[in-house]
């Protein structure tokens, strides 16, 4: 996702040879990125699983559907909070 929003980088030649640290930045940047930002659904994933839907579960038809609704419920509040700290806040 991370790398659909930013783009590629430049194809010129000459600019990527020549800048090869700016390719380490940008590549750096979108694994770090990216890999922060899925361990910390995967937290909060993890914790809502284990502490609420564990017990609500047990005797439910569709417990998968459920589990992947509060998955996507994750995913939404994360980038929710990741857009106010980048563009309002301007923290990021």
């Amino acid at each position: 996702y991370v790398s659909l929003l930013i783009g590629d980088l430049p194809t010129n030649e000459t600019y990527v040879q020549s800048c090869s640290l700016v390719t380490v930045f940008y590549y750096y940047g979108i694994l770090r990125l990216g890999s922060l930002i899925g361990v910390i659904m995967a937290f909060f994933f993890i914790i809502i699983d284990i502490f609420f839907l564990k017990k609500k579960l047990k005797n439910h038809p569709h417990p998968t559907l459920v589990r992947l609704g509060a998955l996507i419920v994750v995913f939404v509040l994360v980038v929710l909070v990741h857009y106010i700290f980048e563009k309002v806040i301007d923290i990021i």
